[in-house]
Order: C-alpha cells, then structure tokens, then sequence
C-alpha cells in the first residue's frame, strides 16, 4: 500500500471518528431537554440477562422521576460517596485521579477509581462496561461534552435515573422500590445512605444485601452526608 492511500485511509477513519463525536455530541443536546429511555449500559445488562434466561421476557426495573422528586438525603449520600467536588470541577477530579492512581500502584491491582458523576454518566449512556484504553479516551471527550452542554443539576438529574442499582436495576425509583419498597422520594439517610455504597458493585450487594463491608461503607457515606453540597 502506497503512502497516499495510507493517507486517504488515515483521513477516511478521522472523518468517520469526527461523525460519531457529532452523533454523541448530538444526543447530549438532545437530552439537555429530554429524558433517556435506554442507555448503552442498559442495553448490555439486558442483552446478557435475557441470554440467562432465554424462556422468559426479562425486562428491566426503571421508570424515570423527576428531579424534585428523589430525596435530597439520597443526593447528598451519592455526592458524598461517589464525586464530593461535584458543584466545582469541570467533569474531572484531577486530585481525585492522582489519589486513585497512587492507591492502585500501591496495591498492584485497581482499588479505586476517582470518575466523577459526569465520567459515570458518559460511559453509561453510551459506552460498555469493558475496561480498555480506548473506552476511556472516549469517556472522557463525552464527559466534556456533558459539561458543555447541560447544567449540574440536569447532569445528575439524569445519572440518578439511569445508573445501575441492581441486577436489572437502574435508576432511584426503581432501586428504592427494589430494595425498601418505597418511593424515591421517600428514602431515609439510612437508606439512601446504603444505596450509595452500593454503587459501585451493585450486582454484588443485590445478592449480598447483608455484607458486612455494605454496612461500614454506608454507616461512613451517612456521616459525610451532611457536608455534601448538591444542585438545587
């Protein structure tokens, strides 16, 4: 292959990689003012679920609720727990990163993450739960996109309605049914408390609901929750 039509490919793949970010850029601005109905983490998990249970019609637990109508106990418990510096940075945590990096090497194996809100929010509209390079370059350029477009408060306006909370779970409403059998807006500090540290491995603790580690994690994110600010 000649030099010329290794450069004609080159700018082919770069103009098609320029049309996917448009596309992305696209459905941000979309949902700036309009409510997701599936994201790509969704679509996954209900891919792999039904291929579980091939003789029954799975569906996922999630129905969309505004806003106003999740408990703020249950907004400072996420805040807390998962981005405490939601309301200043700009979609990155750079101390957050730095400290998770430095635990990582420490340990020799990944034991801390450091996304922010806005981070998790890109990669579960859009992106896979596979952990590779490329993943994370795209979930970054997302994530500024985010950032750009849609304010704090509709940025985790909508991470609280789509991220998962369970085993075919996703979303506050659907995990306060789920798991307390009441709405979302009626959730206790104990109980939002205990939903944020489920956060990070939610499948794990749907099934281990009484693991010890659930309990000290929650019992620490319930204390914080009071220093937690949120959009109003």
């Amino acid at each position: 292959m000649t030099w010329r039509r290794l450069g004609r490919l080159a700018l082919a793949l770069l103009a098609l990689l320029l049309v996917y970010q448009l596309w992305l850029f696209g459905w941000i601005v979309y949902w700036k003012w309009n409510n997701p109905a599936m994201t790509s983490f969704m679509s996954e998990q209900q891919a792999r679920l039904a291929s579980q249970h091939p003789d029954d019609e799975f569906e996922l637990k999630h129905q969309w609720v505004a806003y106003a109508a999740i408990s703020p106990q249950l907004k400072r418990a996420l805040v807390a727990s998962e981005d405490a510096k939601f309301l200043q940075h700009e979609g990155f945590d750079w101390e957050g990163i730095q400290t998770a990096w430095e635990k990582n090497l420490a340990k020799g194996r990944i034991v801390a993450g450091g996304s922010t809100i806005s981070q998790q929010l890109a990669k579960n509209l859009f992106l896979s739960s596979q952990r590779t390079p490329w993943r994370k370059a795209e979930e970054a350029v997302i994530t500024v996109m985010l950032e750009a477009v849609m304010d704090k408060r509709r940025i985790f306006e909508i991470y609280l309605n789509v991220i998962e909370w369970g085993d075919g779970v996703f979303g506050a409403e659907a995990a306060a049914r789920h798991y307390f059998r009441t709405p979302a807006a009626r959730l206790s500090a104990a109980q939002a408390a205990r939903l944020a540290a489920m956060v990070p491995n939610p499948r794990y603790y749907d099934a281990h609901r009484n693991d010890r580690s659930l309990a000290r994690k929650a019992a620490i994110i319930q204390r914080r929750m009071a220093y937690a600010d949120v959009p109003g």
